[in-house]
């Protein structure tokens, strides 16, 4: 049954007891075979890509490498949250491996991924994965930055914000990491950086030998590395506001904020059909993995059931209309009234005045208001 708001818990500890057991088994051998798997499929899309420059040819495999880099970030993803095996040392072996393709440094995605957003989400000022500005906040922008603001918060502009905003300043060129993971950090941005050096030298080789030119070179790595990892941090951007970015969903402020807002309410579990799970693994069915980390992508759908049986947890089939529905409502979010506004609605608000100390300015205040003599 269903709890009502004034039986809410605020821990996570209710929602974690109704899981079953068998939704945190995760056998060495399941892990692997969709690990070889996302493999396979992405080394094909690649193969493919190296074979042909029709057009026809390349649009369906760029979106099945986009599809295949999602896949094997997934994976990592994972791994990561030491979900997908027993082992630690398999899981940051795996792991790493399966995020090269999508240009991302492991222990910086654990330290940005697991501990600050799943520590804080949905908490205003500490969680940084399409964190929405005030009305305040909004009008006191540049035309520039609300341009920006506009695109990025749009259909069109998932991939950019999650480029620019996480990929790049939180897991790239974030200056100077906690010394507590500086080290680790360090190391896998050079493990990361030397993978990617050998594997565009590569290509840069090949390309030169199939079309005799440096620009054949630059289109092969164009055409093999760069739009599959585009393709990537647009679907990536997607999923993850389809995750968190919702009309029902409200960010709190650190005092009212609890693990229960934050991994139960301020997550969804979509229901995708069975082709893009093939690839995406249950992502979608995101509210169990929010509540407990340990549970593996293939065990997720049985432990959201398990949740919706007794938690009032948003949940839906994946739908286009949704997307465009909450995207276009969900622009401003207003923290003092605990609501999503649109640009127009941010830019009709009126804002307070700064107020005035009219005991030591009522002369001159008077004085404004009178013509000159």
């Amino acid at each position: 049954v269903a709890q009502t708001p004034s039986e809410k818990p605020r821990s996570l500890l209710p929602v974690i007891e109704v899981i079953p057991d068998r939704c945190y088994e995760n056998p060495t051998w399941k892990g692997l075979y969709y690990f070889f798997r996302d493999l396979v499929v992405y080394g094909a899309a690649i193969a493919g890509l190296l074979l042909t420059d029709k057009i026809y040819f390349l649009i369906p495999l760029w979106i099945v490498a986009g599809l295949a880099v999602s896949g094997l970030f997934v994976v990592g993803h994972d791994a990561a949250h030491q979900a997908l095996f027993k082992s630690k040392r398999l899981n940051g072996i795996v792991g790493r491996i399966a995020m090269i393709p999508s240009l991302h440094v492991f222990e910086a995605w654990v330290l940005g991924h697991n501990r600050v957003h799943h520590g804080h989400t949905i908490k205003s000022g500490f969680d940084f994965v399409w964190h929405p500005v005030s009305p305040e906040e909004y009008q006191a922008m540049s035309s520039g930055q609300k341009l920006l603001h506009k695109i990025e918060w749009s259909p069109a502009g998932y991939g950019l914000y999650y480029a620019r905003q996480v990929w790049w300043q939180k897991m790239i060129w974030f200056i100077e990491p906690p010394k507590r993971y500086a080290a680790a950090i360090k190391r896998d941005k050079a493990i990361l950086g030397a993978s990617l050096l050998v594997i565009c030298a590569v290509l840069a080789v090949v390309g030169y030998a199939q079309y005799d030119s440096v620009f054949g070179s630059l289109w092969l790595l164009i055409k093999v590395v760069a739009i599959p990892a585009a393709l990537f941090m647009y679907t990536i951007g997607l999923v993850v506001h389809i995750h968190h970015i919702d009309k029902n969903i409200e960010w709190h402020g650190r005092r009212e904020w609890t693990k229960y807002h934050g991994q139960v309410e301020g997550t969804t579990i979509i229901h995708a059909p069975k082709w893009l799970d093939f690839f995406l693994h249950w992502i979608l069915e995101h509210s169990p993995h929010h509540v407990d980390m340990r549970i593996p992508m293939y065990n997720l759908y049985d432990a959201g059931q398990a949740m919706t049986a007794h938690f009032p947890v948003p949940e839906r089939k994946l739908r286009v209309k949704d997307i465009v529905s909450n995207t276009r409502a969900c622009k401003v979010f207003d923290f003092d009234q605990h609501r999503w506004m649109t640009y127009a609605e941010a830019d009709a608000m009126r804002l307070p005045a700064p107020e005035l100390d009219l005991s030591s300015s009522s002369q001159s205040h008077k004085a404004a208001r009178t013509p000159a003599g």
